[in-house]
């Protein structure tokens, strides 16, 4: 079982209590301020109240970052340029990459095109960064000899569906993240044992991801109510993620019947929430 250390109150006045350069990497889903009611407090505030909470929040999340650390921030559309300006122009740190989450669910639009992806900043504190690329790999999608077989990067277009309300696995929040997602973010950027710190953590997700996973995780949320569910939420037997890749399963084509015969190929899923390795059979009919 991981350490796992949950705070309840504003974010911005738990983030001064921790220790500067204590945290491996943060998972921040915060409130998009467009209008949504999470509980106890509503979602709107004024253009630039907004951006002086955001730049406030960031500030004290770059101080408490270790120096080989990430920080990946959910952000819609209104408000993702300005907060890549503050991270990249304000903050001074080193932009990575602006990840686009793709899902099939969404707002239904009969005038315009109705969205269907959330985007994700990825920066680091330095140039010097930890970054698990063969954690993460997924199987390619066609056999060529210069190809790494035992996966390709995911890229910056990640497909995974919503926890639909039908969903078991759903959580009572409005916001709530896969769980297979935010899981590709504490693999590529941490290792286990490190600390990741979720300062909106809403339904739970990352602190569930990061006891599965075997890190230490700290979480922070100002609704009581969703600290008590989370708390439920991580009593429960792990029984597999709620959502997955669907490149996840797939067999290479074009894979030459010798490849198969000499070693197989390997292919990433998740076992006991951990990446592990399968291959395929060693021969064909």
């Amino acid at each position: 079982m991981s350490d796992t250390q949950i705070h309840t109150g504003d974010a911005l006045k738990s983030l001064k209590l921790i220790e500067s350069e204590s945290v491996d990497l943060i998972i921040a889903d915060p409130p998009y301020n467009l209008g949504k009611n999470y509980g106890n407090n509503h979602d709107v505030k004024g253009f630039r109240e907004y951006l002086e909470f955001s730049e406030a929040w960031l500030k004290e999340s770059k101080r408490i970052l270790a120096p080989h650390g990430t920080i990946y921030v959910f952000m819609g559309f209104r408000f993702i340029s300005y907060l890549y300006d503050i991270l990249d122009q304000k903050m001074g740190m080193y932009f990575n990459s602006w990840i686009t989450w793709h899902y099939t669910q969404g707002i239904g639009k009969t005038k315009g095109f109705s969205p269907r992806h959330d985007d994700i900043l990825m920066f680091t504190k330095t140039e010097q960064f930890k970054f698990n690329l063969d954690d993460v790999r997924v199987p390619q999608k066609y056999y060529r000899e210069r190809n790494n077989m035992n996966g390709a990067n995911p890229g910056d277009v990640w497909a995974f569906s919503h926890v639909h309300y039908s969903n078991p696995e759903r959580e009572e929040h409005p916001t709530q993240k896969p769980e297979a997602l935010v899981a590709r973010m504490v693999l590529a950027s941490s290792d286990e044992g490190d600390l990741v710190l979720d300062p909106f953590f809403g339904s739970g997700t990352t602190l569930r991801v990061c006891q599965v996973l075997n890190r230490r995780s700290v979480g922070i949320e100002l609704n009581p109510e969703f600290v008590v569910k989370a708390r439920k939420r991580l009593a429960k037997p792990f029984e597999g993620f709620d959502t997955v890749d669907p490149r996840a399963d797939r067999i290479p084509r074009d894979l030459p019947r010798e490849e198969l015969a000499e070693a197989g190929v390997k292919q990433m899923i998740f076992m006991e929430g951990k990446t592990e390795y399968k291959c395929v059979p060693k021969s064909r009919p």
